[in-house]
């Protein structure tokens, strides 16, 4: 490893020193005056998100936001994807599906929250492809002409996978016959679905699921051939006999396309309200910080302790197999290390007749936001 692991963490922390420009120019503070009144009065803020290890300590209040009194409330994707784009948009802040958000803006002209460059969910995508092993299906080009259930054809899972399989197999989304299911998922633990994880383009073959059936019934009575799913369907968790993954050494599969293309997967950002955000020139600053802070909390424990409270046997393993393969901070915010990831989803997106248009960082991400950046080990 490039550096020792307590050394790592010595040097985590956000950097306010690699943010570009001067203060005036980022717009994060103007006056001393400013700074005097952030610090004194807090500010009520309300913040919604998963509880994930990287966010705990600020979930929890270990990590507080600078000058704000937070309210961190638990919620699921599909609630808080609710909430923002036809809810009543109580959270100040909160974790936010990146691809619905990306069609909200691009096809719905939505403006009311603007994203920062905080990623609490990342995820590699070839273990969500599910196969019934009776129907010649080997390998992803055996896909073609067979029929697919998906639940949420926009979702950013199911739009990373469609993406992934045309880049690296050359499987376009138009040689799979597509069902979506009628009935919430057999592992519905997203909460209620927003219409922009249900955007269904004219380019491919699509039909409705059968009333009553979710994508695992459809998977286990054969009605389909496969499933491209975020989530493991019941039928998979309960072992059904003739349903496995296509990639049953996905980590390898994993590891070997990170290895190729460098992209870790985004699933979730942070949306921040756009008139909280003017009103506060700093709270960006603050809030990417604070998420910051946390992640680091959790790399720290990770590194020091979770090899001896955990319960899986070769953690340490793991961990450090990770970190030689996708470096210290493989888990990074900011737009510089995240770029070509994110350019590579709007290009899914528009690939694949879900946005009107391919999106750029630049109009997505809160302007004080784009050079936000944490400190690297040296």
């Amino acid at each position: 490893m490039s550096t020792s692991r307590r050394g790592f963490l010595k040097t985590a922390g956000f950097a306010t020193a690699t943010l570009v420009g001067d203060s005036t120019s980022t717009g994060l503070l103007s006056t001393a005056a400013e700074a005097d009144n952030f610090e004194t009065k807090k500010r009520a803020l309300r913040v919604a998100g998963y509880k994930f290890d990287r966010v705990a300590a600020l979930a929890d209040g270990r990590v507080q936001i600078e000058g704000c009194d937070t309210d961190f409330e638990e919620a699921a994707i599909g609630d808080m994807n609710t909430d923002v784009f036809s809810g009543r948009r109580s959270r100040d802040v909160t974790e936010i599906g990146l691809h619905p958000f990306m069609l909200a803006y691009a096809n719905d002209g939505f403006r009311d929250y603007t994203l920062l460059p905080i990623f609490p969910l990342r995820l590699f995508r070839h273990k969500s492809v599910f196969i019934r092993t009776d129907r010649g299906i080997d390998k992803p080009e055996d896909l073609r002409g067979k029929t697919v259930a998906t639940p949420g054809y926009s979702s950013t899972s199911l739009t990373w996978i469609r993406g992934i399989f045309e880049d690296e197999f050359g499987i376009s989304p138009t040689d799979v016959n597509w069902i979506v299911t009628s009935r919430d998922s057999s592992a519905n633990s997203a909460g209620k679905t927003s219409k922009q994880e249900n955007v269904i383009p004219d380019v491919v073959s699509i039909t409705a699921g059968p009333e009553g059936k979710d994508e695992s019934d459809l998977l286990e009575s054969g009605e389909v051939d496969a499933l491209f799913h975020a989530a493991e369907p019941r039928a998979y968790i309960e072992r059904h006999p003739k349903i496995a993954r296509l990639f049953p050494d996905y980590r390898s599969v994993e590891r070997a396309y990170f290895a190729k293309t460098s992209i870790f997967p985004i699933m979730h950002a942070v949306a921040i309200k756009r008139d909280v955000a003017q009103q506060n020139p700093r709270l960006a600053e603050a809030v990417f910080k604070a998420y910051s802070q946390a992640k680091n909390i959790s790399y720290e424990y990770m590194l020091n302790a979770a090899w001896i409270y955990g319960s899986l046997p070769w953690f340490a393993q793991e961990l450090d197999e990770t970190r030689a393969l996708m470096g210290d901070n493989y888990y990074s915010y900011g737009i510089a290390p995240n770029r070509n990831t994110l350019e590579t989803l709007f290009r899914y997106s528009h690939q694949q007749g879900l946005s009107s248009r391919t999106l750029t960082i630049e109009e997505l991400f809160d302007p004080v936001s784009l050079d936000f950046s944490e400190a690297t080990a040296e």
